[in-house]
């Protein structure tokens, strides 16, 4: 074979390490790699990933970045709230900038504030019509751009193969 061998890194990191991750049918790792990736863009300080239970209108979570304030297997009732209808039944993107706006969302809101997060972008994904949870990123700053929407619309995007794999 001629021509410039491609070498692989030790430890992936990036895309590589998503598409590693999905090789081995790992949903766990590539959720991990999805959240590094996305920081480099969006700078974040915790990301969470939520699977939607429909029939009981609760959301559990399935990834945390910070398993002490927010440890995975953790759920959250979303019936009756507006966050719930405007995410979950509509499935469409949650802004929340400054901390009124979390304050007003989320019944955690003192446990937000603590970790010094004072806005968030939850993102809802979707698969045939079929909301089945949320990527959600935290950030220390208290607006968001477009740009940032852009890019956790893209981190969600990659997460559709994890849950399609966790589905129950």
């Amino acid at each position: 074979m001629t021509g410039n061998a491609i070498t692989q890194s030790p430890s992936p990191v990036g895309v590589q390490a998503i598409a590693l991750a999905y090789a081995r049918a790992d949903a766990a790792s590539a959720l991990q790699a999805i959240d590094a990736h996305a920081h480099t863009s969006l700078g974040h300080a915790l990301c969470t990933v939520n699977r939607y239970d429909a029939d009981a209108m609760r959301v559990v979570r399935l990834y945390s970045s910070n398993p002490q304030a927010y440890p995975p297997g953790g759920s959250k009732d979303k019936s009756g709230t507006p966050w719930g209808r405007h995410v979950l039944l509509e499935q469409r993107v949650f802004v929340g900038e400054g901390e009124a706006a979390i304050r007003e969302f989320f019944n955690d809101h003192d446990a937000i504030r603590d970790l010094g997060l004072q806005s968030v972008i939850n993102i809802p994904v979707v698969y045939g019509g079929e909301c089945l949870g949320t990527v959600n990123f935290l950030m220390p700053r208290p607006q968001v751009s477009e740009a940032d929407i852009d890019s956790a619309r893209l981190a969600a995007l990659l997460a559709l193969p994890a849950f399609l794999a966790l589905r129950e």
